[in-house]
């Protein structure tokens, strides 16, 4: 487990930092990935390896909501923008 772990928190670091508009996605893999991390740092023989990928999805994980909440931002900015001087 500590090893899906590591991987689904590459992966939502790599979705939440490079891949614009999908960030959601990377919000769900970060949070099956911390699932994952936690439930194997019970081994002790992986569980090195299951608290990076425990760290890297929680920072995937906040990356993601983040930048999802930035990205409505600009969307909902980019629309009152447009209301606002008339078109």
């Amino acid at each position: 487990m500590g090893v899906a772990s590591l991987v689904l928190g590459i992966i939502a670091l790599v979705i939440a930092i490079f891949v614009p508009g999908v960030q959601w996605i990377g919000a769900i893999v970060g949070l099956i990935g911390i699932i994952l991390g936690v439930q194997g740092r019970k081994n002790p023989e992986k569980k090195g390896i299951a608290t990076a990928g425990l760290v890297c999805s929680i920072i995937g994980f906040v990356l993601s909501i983040i930048f999802f909440v930035a990205c409505v931002a600009c969307i909902g900015a980019a629309g009152t923008a447009g209301v606002l001087s008339g078109y």
